[in-house]
């Protein structure tokens, strides 16, 4: 791989009540921090882990769709998020106990096949507020938050 296209993507999900109504969010940026793309999607009643593997999903779909599957093949993108079970769980950290997230994990780990290389990380809260308020915006609103 010579010079991989780097992304830097940051995601979250929420529901109000635990399960209720869920969105997610995410922000596609590069590796110098311009934001590509973000989003927000209102996802129905969800529980809360629901809504971050599908910020998860949601991210790599949207990646893949905005530049081919050819590209995608090379490409470093390095997902941030601030549900530290997620991100134990992608890592092989945790064991995957909650059985409604099962099939999530497995659309993640199918859709990995489609890139380069996907870091998965943990990061405190207060780093993750744009994705945070795609989330806000996705449910406060009409369910769709897009913005670029």
């Amino acid at each position: 791989m010579k010079n991989p296209e780097k992304l830097i993507v940051y995601t979250d999900g929420g529901a109000r009540g635990n399960p209720g109504p869920a969105a997610l969010g995410v922000v596609i940026q590069d590796a110098k921090g311009n934001i590509i793309k973000k989003f927000g999607e209102r996802l129905g009643i969800k529980t809360n882990n629901e809504a971050e593997y599908s910020a998860i999903i949601a991210a790599l779909r949207k990646i893949k769709a905005l530049y081919g599957k050819e590209k995608t093949k090379k490409m470093l993108i390095d997902m941030r998020m601030d549900s530290e079970l997620a991100e134990k769980q992608l890592n092989g950290i945790y064991k995957i106990e909650e059985e409604r997230l099962f099939p999530l994990f497995i659309k993640v780990w199918n859709l990995k096949m489609d890139f380069g290389k996907i870091t998965f990380s943990h990061i405190p809260r207060a780093q993750n507020k744009n994705a945070d308020q795609m989330v806000n915006e996705a449910l406060d609103g009409d369910g769709v938050a897009t913005l670029f």
